[in-house]
């Protein structure tokens, strides 16, 4: 077996290793905490001629069968300085370092720009999949580049923030998720001065309700907390994973047509287009609660699936597929899924 301190586990479950809790198994398996160990991981899938699938935090991850060759979990960590003035940082983050972890750290050091990113589920190097955001910010906000490792030749490339093409929860890895990177380390750049974006509706009554006007950081980070707290559900107490679909993003013209037809329509402007509050269109399609074949939609949050008692990810996907469905025929509007299905 390769690798110094690196085992290679057959036929190992993941039920602990995504949040949704599905019991599928990994052919092959690796916890690797090195770059070596990575490295070694990939040479070896190489001469057998296995894929290589790479496992984060698992929040973002539907498993709908067992996973053919080699699982890698990467628990790499370590935060360092790259570069520093007066009123910037920029820090370099080991992929496998805790999301929320993170911008605990970042809050208690004064480093500013990623608190409405609070609670996110997840590892660090995931975010740029993903372009992750919340409240009105998004990663590429604060990115600056990263490196991937090749799984098919182990050579490290870097990234800028143009060749990683970030869009909304999109980025060029999450399109060529099939072309194998493991995003190794992330380079991010954060503020010293507190510039806080509070335009976000769910934030200002946040405020409003605890009676603060201009938040510190800290006090941010917990509004921010409290308003996820509030609305997904913990999937330590319920298998889920977060928001189950992105909010469609439509033209003025479409926009007008469904506000003319449903006046109570829900939609944010978004530059030259309108974006629709997807939870809202589920809602309103009755599916709010419902429950089959063990998974569900969640009775207080419409946008999460949820897996109530041992069901499994075929199950969660046609039940994605039938609210798909209905939001299209009510609608007009296609909905898409936002977690990696596999």
């Amino acid at each position: 077996m390769p690798g110094h301190n690196m085992t290679i586990q057959r036929a190992v479950s993941l039920k602990d290793r995504n949040t949704f809790g599905f019991d599928v198994r990994a052919e092959y398996f690796a916890q690797v905490d090195s770059w070596d160990d990575v490295n070694d991981a990939i040479s070896w899938s190489g001469k057998k001629s296995l894929p290589v699938f790479v496992l984060g935090g698992g929040s973002n991850l539907v498993l709908t069968r067992d996973i053919e060759g080699l699982v890698l979990a990467v628990e790499t960590r370590g935060i360092e300085v790259v570069n520093e003035d007066s009123s910037s940082i920029t820090l370099q983050i080991a992929a496998g370092e805790n999301w929320h972890q993170f911008v605990m750290y970042c809050c208690e050091h004064g480093y500013h720009g990623v608190e409405n990113l609070a609670l996110i589920p997840g590892n660090v190097g995931a975010a740029p999949i993903q372009n992750i955001g919340a409240y009105g910010v998004e990663l590429c906000d604060v990115f600056e580049s990263l490196d991937a490792i090749s799984l098919s030749d182990g050579l490290t490339h870097t990234f800028s923030r143009a060749d990683c093409q970030f869009a909304y929860r999109d980025s060029a890895f999450k399109r060529a998720a099939k072309t194998g990177f493991l995003i190794s380390q992330v380079r991010l750049k954060l503020n010293k001065i507190f510039a806080p974006n509070l335009e976000y509706g769910a934030l200002q009554n946040a405020m409003h309700e605890h009676g603060i006007d201009r938040p510190n950081a800290q006090q941010l980070v917990d509004l921010v907390c409290a308003i996820r707290q509030s609305k997904l559900p913990n999937p330590a107490e319920i298998g889920n994973a977060g928001s189950f679909f992105t909010n469609p993003i439509v033209s003025p013209e479409t926009h007008e047509v469904l506000k003319t037809k449903h006046p109570q329509l829900v939609s944010f402007p978004d530059g030259e287009r309108f974006k629709l509050a997807a939870a809202w269109l589920i809602e309103r399609c009755g599916w709010k609660g419902h429950r089959e074949n063990g998974v569900g939609v969640h009775d207080k949050q419409a946008l999460v699936l949820v897996n109530q008692k041992g069901g499994d990810g075929q199950s969660l996907i046609a039940l994605a597929d039938k609210i798909v469905c209905s939001v299209s025929e009510t609608f007009g509007v296609e909905l898409e899924i936002e977690p990696l299905v596999v």
